[in-house]
């Protein structure tokens, strides 16, 4: 079996790696509305050879009240059989996408038990950069048997993110940006009122990242956190809009070996939606638009 070196692999490696008859490597492209970009689309035009189309976008539970809410492991599961991805093969998921989707299809699948699962750091456009060879179309693959996926244990709900602003069980990061997360307009993406829950902290996703795109180093990551306020010796629950970019936190928590962590899969869509939820506005005392 094709053993993975990290959850964090380099386009090196990847392009050393890419023949292995077990490796499934998933496109895991996904753009908000305003980008205007269709990932099935550029994902037809080029990607990296012998990689499937995850369709991150479809994977939702559309029985859930939350929005755009994580799918049930049956649905990841079928949707693994389906591109190829048999239960034990080693999985590299990458994106193309400014928001780096390719942290929520890892949340999806670790949060349920799937193993041996990296991210390709830097993504497509280092990969494209490099001069590294594109094919265009869908590959030919042959379905797979389906994993028994489990229900994600660290995922929480609108209740228990309200009983936390009592408890202060968990520190809340909110992975937004500080004009949308501090601000007092309308919330560009999700529509609804700009702001926070309260007590949450913000560190934006771009911080924990290069500017090629690639994850700060352990340092980096660690400074990072302590820049927006948390402390790493505590649990940490975090938040965005619709849960996606949160998740490029909880994966740079798990670079740096932090995992008492969870996701607010509901999020500011959730959250700012609702009439009855609390709500912090404008800036505060020692905030980043402070």
């Amino acid at each position: 079996m094709t053993k993975l070196p990290s959850s964090l692999v380099s386009t090196e490696w990847l392009a050393a790696n890419l023949a292995a008859p077990d490796l499934a490597v998933l496109d895991a492209s996904l753009h908000l509305p305003a980008a205007a970009r269709h990932a099935i689309e550029e994902y037809l035009a080029g990607h990296i050879p012998g990689a499937q189309f995850l369709g991150l976008a479809s994977l939702s539970d559309a029985d859930s009240q939350v929005p755009a809410a994580l799918p049930t492991p049956q649905q990841l599961a079928e949707r693994l059989a389906q591109l190829g991805a048999a239960p034990d093969d080693p999985i590299v998921l990458y994106d193309d996408s400014a928001i780096r989707t390719s942290a929520r299809a890892w949340f999806m699948l670790t949060s349920m038990g799937r193993e041996n699962v990296a991210i390709l750091d830097g993504g497509l456009a280092k990969w494209r950069a490099e001069g590294r060879a594109l094919e265009g179309g869908a590959p030919d693959i042959a379905p797979a048997p389906a994993a028994s996926l489990a229900p994600p244990e660290c995922v929480r709900t609108k209740a228990e993110m309200l009983a936390n602003i009592d408890t202060k069980a968990q520190q809340v990061i909110d992975a937004r940006g500080a004009d949308r997360v501090f601000g007092t307009g309308v919330d560009p993406v999700h529509g609804v009122p700009n702001g926070r829950i309260p007590g949450s902290r913000n560190l934006p996703f771009g911080n924990v990242l290069n500017p090629d795109g690639t994850y700060k180093s352990p340092d980096g990551l660690r400074a990072a956190f302590a820049a927006a306020g948390i402390d790493l010796d505590a649990p940490v629950t975090a938040t965005c809009g619709s849960g996606v970019t949160a998740s490029v936190l909880l994966f740079a928590m798990h670079l740096i070996g932090k995992h008492d962590t969870a996701l607010y899969d509901g999020s500011w869509s959730e959250w700012g939606a609702d009439p009855a939820t609390p709500k912090a506005q404008g800036p505060e005392t020692g905030s980043p638009a402070a």
